[in-house]
């Protein structure tokens, strides 16, 4: 057992105050003043003058899957023998012991949704990690925590090198037909029922797209122009599918118009990275403002990475800048870590200090969104991985 005494404590989903956080198998316990007099055998560790968070979520980055320093050999995030590769697994490709693991919760990140790239129009399945130390399995949270897919520039430029498809026609075509050809597999499997002689030939690639159709698991839809986050808008509707909207680029110019859509589908929103460079045509219209005109028009988002766009260690500075830009400090926080957490379904687990949570817990120097600022301590599932108390 582990009391955290004295700290500044901001739980985000509620009033910040001056005490004490207690820790035992891996959740915590109890919030309030003087715990230790109620668990005296307990280890207390003094965070007088500290800030207290929830540990940080990045609900879209490639950790693992685009490894740190190694070159050619280390990148597996994106696949190419067909446009639509639902049944890659990100479990498969992912090197849990990539260096930036280290450095993400060096900084107070706990936990981190990553998956394949944007190569494809369906590119597999991602999965939400812990970022501790060890394998996979020592890391999981949740496996799939969502479906890849991709629309505009991206599949556009690796498939007309191709000459598989030239257009954004063609794009969302692919897309439409995947689901169409899930939905019709998945009426062959009810119609069956227990007759095993009436089931549809097997096909790992329908069968990875069977929990989208049945709304068992967000489709999760990179789209950074308009056109491209409305068209996701549009097939999510047909398909009567879970999604989020990852990147939004443009969104925040038609902020006001798409809420209407946002929470009549209940869509999540993912924004970023804006700290890049404009690499591409539908980036020209990147804005560090983006965050502040979503908030100013009622849109819960979350900030993301998409390390190693963003190397993952800044997502705090991500959410600074936000910050400069207009967004109040409490919103920015938020992003960081109870909206991640609601938009990928985790909030019963992460994302803020409530009792019976995860003891994932970020400990700064001072305040979090002040770069100037150290993360001091990170506890991942109540234990220590990352102290310099």
């Amino acid at each position: 057992m582990l009391i955290l005494k004295n700290g500044s404590v901001n739980p985000v989903t509620s009033e910040r105050f001056v005490g004490d956080i207690a820790v035992d198998e891996g959740k915590i316990i109890a919030v309030g003043s003087d715990l230790e007099k109620k668990y005296p055998d307990a280890r207390v560790i003094d965070l007088t003058g500290c800030t207290v968070i929830p540990g940080i979520i990045d609900a879209h980055c490639h950790i693992g899957l685009f490894e740190d320093g190694t070159g050619p050999v280390g990148i597996d995030g994106n696949d190419y023998y067909s446009p639509v590769t639902p049944e890659l697994r990100s479990i498969d490709g992912i090197n849990p012991h990539d260096r930036c693991f280290a450095e993400a919760r060096e900084c107070g990140i706990t936990t981190v949704v990553t998956g394949p790239g944007s190569a494809n129009v369906i590119g597999g399945q991602f999965v939400a990690l812990k970022t501790n130390e060890g394998e996979i399995e020592d890391k999981l949270l949740k496996f799939p925590i969502a479906m890849k897919a991709a629309l505009g520039e991206n599949p556009k430029r690796v498939f007309s090198g191709q000459k598989t498809f030239y257009t954004r026609m063609a794009v969302a075509a692919h897309l439409r037909k995947a689901l169409t050809d899930a939905m019709d597999y998945d009426k062959k499997i009810k119609e069956a029922g227990d007759d095993e002689s009436k089931l549809p030939k097997r096909d790992h690639s329908l069968e990875a797209l069977l929990p989208v159709v049945r709304r068992e698991l967000p489709l999760k839809i990179h789209a950074h122009r308009i056109d491209d986050i409305r068209t996701a808008v549009r097939i999510a509707r047909e398909f009567n599918i879970r999604f989020t909207l990852d990147h939004f680029t443009e969104g925040y110019l038609y902020a006001s118009s798409l809420k209407k859509d946002i929470d009549e589908l209940g869509a999540g929103v993912i924004v970023g990275p804006y700290m890049s460079d404009r690499s591409k045509i539908e980036l020209k219209n990147g804005s560090m403002k983006a965050p502040y005109e979503l908030y100013k028009n009622g849109v819960k988002f979350a900030i993301m990475t998409d390390h190693p766009v963003i190397p993952i260690q800044y997502l705090p500075v991500c959410a600074a800048v936000a910050v400069r830009e207009g967004l109040p400090e409490d919103e920015a926080l938020k992003a960081l870590t109870i909206n991640p957490a609601e938009i990928v379904g985790l909030s019963d687990r992460i994302g803020s200090i409530e009792v019976g949570k995860d003891a994932d817990i970020a400990v700064f120097s001072g305040d979090p969104l002040d770069s100037r600022v150290r993360c001091v301590l990170t506890l991942i599932n109540g234990e220590i991985v990352h102290s310099e108390l």
